[in-house]
This record gives structure tokens, sequence and C-alpha cells, in this order.
């Protein structure tokens, strides 16, 4: 076993995903409401960029609670799946397959 090419693999894919974490601050998802009221855009390392709020909402406290909550979690369900598949995507292409490595870098 070649300790030291795996260390340096390790070190490699280590790079590549600190590098995809960056792109990953690049790629926005856009999430909205089922009408058009409420929309949000984040980054798929779950950065919120901007939040546009139609005025008709304003009006109902409650219902753009409601709104922001529903939008929200859904706009982070949505990076959180874009950030894992492009992670997983790295770290299973350049790892060494080492039982017990996987959840290194979960």
């Amino acid at each position: 076993m070649d300790l030291m090419g795996m260390m340096g693999k390790l070190k490699e894919t280590q790079q590549k995903i600190e590098d995809t974490k960056k792109r990953l601050d690049t790629v926005l998802i856009d999430e909205q409401s089922s009408d058009g009221l409420l929309k949000v855009t984040l980054t798929a390392n779950r950065t919120i960029k901007s939040i546009t709020i139609d005025d008709s909402l304003l009006e109902d406290k409650e219902q753009l609670e409601d709104y922001m909550i529903l939008v929200m979690n859904k706009a982070i369900e949505k990076a959180t799946k874009s950030n894992e598949a492009e992670l997983d995507a790295v770290a299973k292409m350049d790892m060494p397959m080492i039982p017990g490595m996987d959840n290194l870098f979960k």
C-alpha cells in the first residue's frame, strides 16, 4: 500500500472539494411560491442572495411568514441536494476506496 501516494491523492481531493465548494457559491438556486408572490435565490452553498416579496403579501404578516418558511425550506432542500451531489461526485471520482473513508467528507 503506497501511503505517500494515498496522502497526495487525499490532499488533491481535499483541494478539489474546496474548489467545488467555491464554485457552488456561484451556482444559483431559484425557488418561489406556487403563485410567484415570493421568490428566493440562494447559492448551492445555502447562502441567501435575494428575496423578492410581492406587495400584496405585506398586508398579511401570517401569510408572508408561512410563505417564507415554505419557500426557504424548499430552496434550502434543493441547494443541499445540489451541494451534496457535486461534493459526492468529487469524492467518488478521486478517492481510493478505503473502508470507512467515505464518511470523512460527510
